[in-house]
């Protein structure tokens, strides 16, 4: 209960910095919602020329097109700026302030900041996915709704342990810019179903960078095609990487020298 009544002073404390700044929190949400709308156009393009896209329908491929934009939304309201702060208090040494606190550090650092903007993305996401269940006349069953659930909170977690590993790496690197331009590049192969790769591009976005655990799979389970296998990979998977995240983040934070040695 305390660390959650801590998360709620945070996001009460950036919620008042954005509204101190209200034109650039619209600016930015217009923009995150324009992306969402830029990334939905250019799946429909493909659909104007075949009825199917490695083997999912248009109304399919909107699913995972919203998942991509819910997960790039959570990546810019919550993971981005904290990883952002991470180098920077790294590189001036504010990092000290953190460690000192009589509080889990990793919680400190990678929630402690918040960016609203990407709330928009996440609402557009939202948007997406209902225009293309209601284009399907489905509702989920219960089942695939709990499954759904399930592979949303694996591959949210799967996102923040690999922005933790970012994170810790700058321990050692200090700038690791060039690291998140990886990230965001690689992700961005996830706006299309995975099957669509061909068969080595598509082991690697499975088995390396686990794109298809963070949106296709999760579309998956939505639709009610999800088998248990698949489920409890992805269950694992999260398992291991927020372990071995947070496991490498107490390595980093050991070989911290401090402002003042």
């Amino acid at each position: 209960m305390r660390y959650i009544r801590l998360l709620g002073l945070f996001l009460k404390a950036n919620l008042l910095v954005e509204l101190e700044y209200r034109a650039n929190f619209a600016a930015q949400s217009a923009l995150g919602v324009l992306w969402a709308g830029l990334t939905f156009v250019s799946v429909a393009v493909f659909f104007t020329q075949t009825d199917a896209l490695g083997g999912w329908t248009y109304e399919q491929a909107l699913i995972i097109v919203a998942l991509f934009t819910i997960i790039s939304g959570a990546v810019r309201f919550i993971l981005e700026p904290n990883v952002i702060k991470i180098v920077e208090m790294v590189r001036t040494g504010a990092m000290d302030f953190v460690l000192t606190k009589p509080a889990n550090s990793q919680f400190l650092a990678t929630l402690r900041y918040a960016q609203y903007a990407g709330l928009a993305d996440i609402a557009a996401g939202g948007a997406i996915m209902g225009f293309a269940l209601h284009r399907m006349q489905y509702l989920p069953t219960l089942p695939a709704a709990i499954q759904f659930a399930l592979m949303l909170i694996s591959a949210l977690a799967i996102v923040y342990s690999i922005w933790l590993v970012m994170a810790a790496l700058s321990f050692w690197f200090v700038k690791i810019e060039s690291l998140s331009e990886l990230f965001y590049a690689l992700f961005d192969t996830a706006r299309f179903p995975v099957t669509t790769y061909p068969g080595l591009v598509r082991l690697l976005l499975t088995f390396v960078l686990p794109v298809a655990f963070m949106t296709t799979f999760p579309a998956q389970a939505v639709l009610g095609l999800l088998d248990g296998t698949t489920l409890a990979a992805s269950l694992g998977l999260a398992a291991l990487l927020v372990l071995f995240s947070a496991w490498l983040w107490q390595r980093a934070v050991l070989g911290y020298s401090s402002a003042s040695s």
